[in-house]
């Protein structure tokens, strides 16, 4: 009688892990290990190390940043510094528009120079 009771239910299945069938995941983890496992110094930490690492480091700069306001020397400079590059991409972009103009008219430009002088 129990066994029929069973033949009518469905019989659970375990879900299968995203995280564990993905061919990517399970290769950085199987390098983590060996890393572990080896004792890496740490000149030699895997790549996944070292891009979590640095992303973090970046992200406590970040929020220290966030948290001290920038002092007026620091203000200025910024806006110098970006005054500067602003300046200096109108300059490339005057530059490749003038290796993109003919050549006859820059002779012609050059030539209305020399004369008004």
């Amino acid at each position: 009688m129990m066994m029929e009771i069973d033949d009518h239910l469905i019989r659970p299945k375990k879900l299968p892990n995203p995280v564990q069938e993905s061919t990517s995941h399970r290769v950085l983890h199987r390098e983590l290990r060996v890393c572990h496992r080896w004792g890496l110094l740490p000149a030699e930490k895997c790549e996944l190390q070292r891009v979590m690492e640095q992303r973090r480091l970046e992200q406590q700069r970040e929020s220290e940043q966030a948290l001290n306001p920038l002092t007026d020397l620091e203000q200025q400079l910024s806006k110098r510094r970006q005054r500067l590059l602003t300046y200096e991409l109108e300059e490339q972009k005057r530059q490749e528009d003038l290796q993109n103009v003919p050549e006859f008219v820059r002779v012609k430009d050059n030539l209305r120079r020399i004369c008004a002088s």
